[in-house]
């Protein structure tokens, strides 16, 4: 298990293995939602060197960013609604934890309450195991 909490700020092998695990998770994310290809991309922003920066999945109806900016709240994840991949503001923020990258299916199952973005996957019996 990665740990979310140990902080990035001046230590740039542990911002790399964050971004890194970030990432992949958000990855498995997007296919556990079952968004379809190009409907989404993962980006990552390193920022300066007292920060963890962010790792960002930008769909079409959700934009879903990984940082360590609610560490005292234990939150670290930002789960919102969007209108397209050039719509930065999105509609109400709402946190989880960070260290529910662990958890794929319960994060996907939070943007799903949250955004209603993968519904339709929830209910398919092909869905893919992450």
């Amino acid at each position: 298990m990665f740990d979310w909490t140990r902080s990035c700020s001046y230590d740039e092998q542990q911002k790399r293995r964050f971004h890194t695990t970030a990432r992949s998770r958000l990855k498995k994310l997007a296919a556990e939602l079952a968004l379809p290809p190009g409907s989404y991309d993962v980006r990552s922003n390193k920022a300066g060197i007292a920060v963890s920066g962010e790792v960002t999945l930008h769909h079409t109806a959700v934009y879903i960013q990984v940082g360590q900016f609610g560490m005292s709240s234990g939150h670290g994840i930002l789960i919102r609604t969007c209108k397209g991949r050039k719509d930065y503001t999105g509609g109400a923020n709402h946190f989880v934890a960070l260290s529910m990258l662990d958890d794929i299916p319960a994060l996907a199952a939070a943007v799903r309450a949250i955004t209603g973005v993968g519904c339709d996957a929830a209910q398919s019996p092909h869905r893919r195991a992450a």
